[in-house]
């Protein structure tokens, strides 16, 4: 069965539940405060970007990157992973067992350095290409959230001893991002290799967090940007279309071949839009053949691991799917407010391919155990989310968002139509809230603060025997150059 990766138990008792309360109005307080005095600073001393760019650029070839640490505390959570890109998990988990603080990687961006390069070749035609490294800056180690997974192999919710350990595209491999290919001004980009999807594109420009781990679902969770699954929100051996059409519309294209017979691992996705008049608004259809969602193995599936002839060094579970997405997302630049809004509709049903236990997944894991029946009848999940950034002071910006899930009953028997949370194929919501402020100190350097709750419900609430809510609050510091 798949695991749910945003579930919780029962309800609280009412003690609980007023303690969290009191929590809960402390973190808001904490939070307008610091957003006030985040303000104050800013007005007191108003920063100028340098009068030239000054980016580390020779002969074509950029030196960039991001470096982004913090300080968070989490009402409801579990040890924070030396690999796992965020950290912490920030959103409720099934491990979310006790209140957790410390120091927390890529809150408000990602953590990376790259090369990327354009040289001109013909006409309005040049070559490019892009290497990008993720990594945990609070540990110094490249970002592998499958590592987080495979360390908890064995341990089971229930012991109390798990560290965060989610599902991610970002596996320990040496470049997250690493492609190369031909851009026209007037024609459009072609690019091939492994690279972002069209979809993880676009949650990156209409999510009101850009994607920020520590205050967006969409952005913690690649389930959106992934149409469905996390490891899709970024494709090996892919094929890459952009354009842009009179400055107005704009489209794209993406194919990802087959790894195997017929259609197996094989993906694609196209998107239309526009822009006028600050306006942007754009539509993604997406189709993912053997989607692969991996999780922990139980001690039970540990044991027998030496007789199947795999390792627990680098084994998982995965249940696989064949994973269909249609989205519409916009914005609209209103001067100092920017309004955004999206809806995602995803269905998973049991693969026309199935995959057989020790295939190789990405990062070099192994899938030690496959179920390919996990979706009796399709599971639908819709997402949808909307929010506003607000422009308080010339260099500090204030968003607000929510972001929400709803899934649909899709077990068959005693479970079906069941909105209880007796089983994670009951239907279920999962609700999301932000609130945080960004200082631009300098051109290069910003501070934050903000918290993020989720609360979870009924069938997203199945297997959680500790919490059913979170709130996060967080603050640090982005260096990006």
């Amino acid at each position: 069965m798949r695991p749910s990766p945003l579930a919780a138990m029962e309800y609280e008792t009412m003690s609980d539940a007023n303690t969290n309360r009191g929590r809960r109005s402390g973190f808001l307080y904490a939070f307008a405060f610091s957003s006030l005095l985040i303000a104050t600073l800013a007005n007191a001393q108003s920063v100028s970007p340098p009068a030239s760019d000054d980016g580390l650029t020779y002969k074509g070839i950029t030196l960039y990157g991001i470096v982004d640490l913090g300080l968070q505390y989490q009402t409801h959570g579990a040890p924070i992973s030396d690999y796992f890109p965020a950290g912490s998990a920030d959103i409720v988990q099934k491990n979310s067992n006790h209140s957790i603080g410390g120091v927390t990687p890529s809150n408000l961006s990602q953590s990376k350095i790259g090369l990327q390069g354009i040289e001109s070749i013909a006409g309005d035609w040049s070559a490019v290409f892009k290497l990008e490294t993720f990594f945990n800056p609070q540990s110094g180690e490249i970002s592998d959230a499958l590592k987080s997974l495979v360390q908890n192999n064995g341990r089971s919710v229930a012991s109390g001893t798990q560290t965060t350990n989610l599902d991610s595209s970002v596996a320990g491999q040496p470049f997250q991002q690493a492609f190369a290919g031909v851009s026209s001004k007037s024609i459009g980009t072609f690019t091939f290799g492994r690279q972002n999807t069209l979809l993880a594109d676009g949650i990156a420009k209409y999510d009101p967090n850009f994607a920020s781990q520590a205050f967006s679902l969409i952005g913690l969770s690649g389930t959106t940007a992934g149409a469905g699954d996390t490891q899709d929100r970024r494709l090996d051996g892919s094929l890459k279309y952009v354009g842009t059409y009179a400055d107005i519309v704009h489209a794209g294209a993406m194919y990802k071949p087959s790894e195997g017979n017929g259609i197996s691992n094989s993906a694609y996705e196209i998107s239309l839009g526009a822009e006028f008049a600050g306006a942007s608004i754009d539509a993604y259809y997406v189709k993912v053949h053997d989607a692969i969602s991996v999780a922990s193995l139980s001690a039970d599936q540990v044991g027998v691991l030496p007789g199947l002839g795999f390792s627990a060094n680098n084994s998982l579970a995965a249940t696989i799917s064949d994973n269909t997405s249609y989205s519409i997302m916009g914005l609209y630049n209103l001067g100092i407010v920017r309004l955004f809004a999206g809806y995602e509709h995803i269905s998973f049903a049991n693969p026309n391919t199935p995959l057989e236990a020790g295939f190789d997944d990405i990062g070099g894991y192994k899938l030690a155990f496959v179920s390919n029946t996990a979706f009796p009848t399709d599971k639908i999940l819709q997402v949808f989310w909307a929010g506003a950034k607000y422009k308080i002071l010339p260099s500090v910006e204030l968003t607000a968002a929510y972001y929400g899930y709803k899934q649909n009953s899709y077990g068959t028997g005693a479970t079906a139509g069941c909105s209880t949370s007796i089983a994670a194929t009951c239907s279920g919501t999962l609700d999301a809230f932000s609130l945080d402020a960004v200082w631009h100190v300098s051109k290069r350097f910003d501070a934050y603060a903000g918290a993020l709750y989720t609360g979870v419900h009924d069938g997203m609430a199945n297997g959680y025997i500790f919490h059913t809510t979170d709130i996060n609050p967080t603050v640090g510091l982005r260096f990006t150059f």
